[in-house]
């Protein structure tokens, strides 16, 4: 693990990533005729609502989910702040709909977690509005893209590393995906984190696409809330990059949890399939797999205390 202070910066070896190469046929669709340009003529859904953050006790967990990949987890008497992104637009990419709520409406924020360096999950706007000195977790090879954005301590973990912050245990991952925030820095570390506190457990996947390891994070952690990503499986490169949702529900099983929240859709058009259709084919699957009850689909800005 490498822990420093504001201003640092260093090199990490290069991670296990997924293979860049496109996959066959991607090229006979059009990603920016068919998706891009009829978004920016698509109006955004949702309204910014004040949040009604309830009064947590200690052995219990509240889940803010804010859109896309961001959560405001509250457990332990601690805010934690997941891959925060409040940008209305990735480039050219539109945001087709709004987070939950403002950010200025955030409650004080005691530790942030960013899983790695894309654009949709490390926004540096929406991190430099929440640093207030407080410490934030990255992989390693990430943290001299966030020590100048106001943060007190960057941690950057290896994959299964971890940290201890207050009454919070955070461990980093392993996921299939890859973590470069340019084509040329392949050095950046990425994953997902276990947040433990009072013997409860919250797991955020980050990016992935389905793969062997989940069961082995399930054997080392007692996962119960399993917040995995659904959407963006119908990749313009056609790499397997992104779980699909029956894929999710197989991860969910696999990692034993007792909660699937499902993420990563809904807010930014990241490939092919329709908005509406990853939360139709998880429930269909985990109807399917007898697990429906057990999955929790989030509207963004509502906190559900669990």
């Amino acid at each position: 693990m490498r822990t420093s202070a504001k201003n640092g910066s260093g090199q990490a070896s290069a991670p296990k990533r997924v293979g860049l190469k496109p996959g066959l046929d991607w090229h006979k669709r059009n990603f920016l005729t068919e998706v891009l340009i009829p978004s920016l003529f698509t109006r955004r859904s949702g309204n910014r609502a004040t949040p009604l953050f309830p009064k947590v006790r200690p052995n219990e967990v509240c889940i803010t989910w804010i859109g896309h990949a961001s959560f405001l987890i509250q457990v332990a008497g601690m805010n934690v702040l997941i891959d925060p992104n409040w940008s209305m637009w990735l480039s050219v990419i539109k945001r087709l709909k709004r987070p939950g709520f403002h950010i200025d409406h955030l409650p004080s924020i005691d530790l942030v977690l960013v899983t790695h360096a894309h654009f949709d999950h490390l926004d540096r706007r929406s991190l430099r509005r929440v640093a207030a000195d407080q410490p934030i977790v990255v992989p390693t090879g990430v943290g001299n893209l966030v020590h100048d954005l106001g943060f007190n301590i960057v941690h950057e973990l290896e994959q299964w590393e971890q940290v201890e912050t207050g009454p919070l245990k955070i461990s980093l991952t392993p996921c299939h995906h890859w973590g470069a925030r340019l084509l040329a820095d392949q050095h950046r570390g990425f994953g997902g984190f276990v947040i433990e506190a009072n013997k409860r457990s919250i797991f955020h996947c980050g990016d992935s696409a389905y793969f062997p390891g989940f069961e082995e994070i399930g054997e080392r952690f007692p996962i119960e809330i399993a917040l995995l990503p659904i959407g963006a499986y119908d990749a313009p490169s056609k790499r397997e990059v992104h779980m699909n949702p029956e894929e999710a529900v197989r991860a969910f099983l696999e990692l034993r949890a007792q909660k699937l929240v499902p993420m990563h859709y809904g807010t930014f058009r990241l490939g092919f399939e329709p908005m509406h259709e990853p939360p139709e084919r998880l429930l269909s699957s985990a109807r399917a797999q007898g697990v429906e009850e057990k999955v929790l689909v989030m509207t963004e800005g509502r906190p559900v205390v669990l």
